[in-house]
């Protein structure tokens, strides 16, 4: 309900705000320079968090794969940054040829699983493994048939920091508008049709992986779900050759969001919210290089750092814990000002082009606020899900601190800044 929200009022916004800034151009236009800087620092966390937990996860596969030792891990996470930034320093059209076979790649994976769990599900005896002991505590039911939601609904509120990584970054399509031939009519039909591809495919995965042997209990401390669904099915003699089919999706993740973490940090350094240098392009490929190998540098070294600092086993589990956690903080605090920004924008500039308009209104973007605030909630109230939240709040303090100081005093005419300025009455431009 959340993301439906969400895309939806982006699918009005992108088109009518087509900039390569998205989220920060929506809400500069909306809430002015200060209401931008903090809505892109937002995504700025998500999109520089969220591909090294990722990558972290692609290591995991590929040392099943090839049965090297956890300490090897980080090689993983150093090639697999080196390999796909650069596909995208290459050039926009190679990184959409890629991105869109490696994608179409992992719809293809996924169907597989699904075409395999149909015959050997079992809801009631797997999906319902899962009862509260004396203490409180998950236990396995050995014979399934326990309740739907053994924690009621509060147990499931508390797991929608998790749930939320099944749509995680289908808001970055905008990032795409100035690269997009007709941005008023492909902006609005790539969000929507991309969201309605994760509902059902994560409906799928939800429903299946946990409908095989093992169960919901098996994969709640899996680190690699959808491995374990195919191991259930097949065994685990071609143990192998499953994990690089399931790698695939998370490859399809890493790479786009590399793309769109380049060019949400070029948009902010364009405008001058963060220093100019990030916005230098690529002189032959004409590509923000600067930006991408920069995001991708603190993402690296954040996972280093934790991984040297804790040890393999407790940095690996603080990167998949505590890391996902801030892109999820990061990423709901820009969902409440996207969704902000689109009640604004419909209150305040009614007079703007909007070639689509969304069927859910500002209603849809109060429940998204209410849903993200909820999110936000249980992440505060969790001792576990905190430490993400801290690690947020330090990376806001210091982007803060920077804008009050110097970047607030070295705004530049971008075309979202020219656009906000004119309060939505100049032409739109793509430089």
């Amino acid at each position: 309900v959340m993301y439906l929200g969400l895309t939806f009022s982006i699918a009005e916004m992108s088109p009518a705000l087509p900039h390569t800034g998205a989220a920060y151009s929506f809400a500069r236009t909306t809430m002015g320079p200060w209401g931008g800087f903090i809505t892109g620092l937002c995504e700025n966390v998500e999109y520089v968090i969220t591909p090294a937990v990722v990558v972290s996860f692609i290591g995991s596969y590929m040392g099943s794969i090839f049965g090297t030792p956890a300490e090897f891990q980080p090689v993983y996470w150093v090639f697999g940054y080196i390999l796909f930034v650069g596909l995208n320093v290459v050039g926009v059209e190679l990184s959409f040829k890629v991105t869109l076979v490696v994608t179409l790649a992992a719809l293809a994976c996924l169907v597989a699983f699904w075409v395999s769990a149909i015959p050997v599900m079992d809801f009631s005896r797997w999906a319902l493994n899962i009862g509260v002991g004396p203490d409180g505590a998950a236990v396995e039911l050995p014979n399934g048939g326990g309740p739907f939601l053994p924690f009621g609904i509060g147990g499931a509120l508390a797991a929608m920091p998790f749930a939320v990584w099944l749509f995680l970054a289908i808001e970055q399509l905008p990032l795409a508008a100035e690269e997009s031939v007709d941005p008023k009519r492909d902006m609005p039909k790539g969000i929507i049709a991309g969201m309605g591809t994760l509902i059902v495919s994560a409906f799928m995965i939800l429903w299946l992986n946990s409908s095989v042997a093992n169960g919901a209990f098996g994969l709640s401390t899996s680190l690699e779900p959808l491995l374990d669904g195919f191991k259930a099915i097949y065994g685990t003699s071609i143990a192998s050759l499953l994990a690089l089919v399931a790698v695939v999706g998370l490859i399809a993740s890493f790479h786009t969001i590399i793309y769109a973490q380049g060019r949400q940090i070029y948009s902010l350094s364009r405008a001058g919210y963060f220093p100019r240098a990030l916005s230098i392009t690529h002189g032959s490929r004409k590509t923000p290089h600067v930006a991408m190998i920069a995001g991708a540098v603190v993402g690296l070294v954040i996972m280093l750092v934790i991984w040297f600092s804790l040890g393999a086993e407790a940095g690996a589990a603080a990167i998949g814990g505590t890391l996902l956690n801030m892109a999820v903080f990061g990423a709901m605090l820009s969902y409440v000002m996207q969704a902000l920004s689109f009640i604004l924008m419909r209150r305040n500039m009614p007079h703007i082009e909007r070639p689509y308009k969304s069927p859910f209104g500002v209603a849809g973007a109060v429940l998204t606020i209410l849903i993200a605030l909820v999110t936000i909630y249980f992440q505060l109230s969790d001792p576990i899900y905190r430490s993400g939240v801290i690690g947020v709040a330090i990376w806001f303090a210091v982007g803060l601190a920077y804008f009050a100081l110097l970047g607030r005093h070295k705004l530049v005419l971008s075309p979202e800044e020219e656009f906000a300025m004119s309060k939505g009455t100049s032409e739109y431009k793509s430089y």
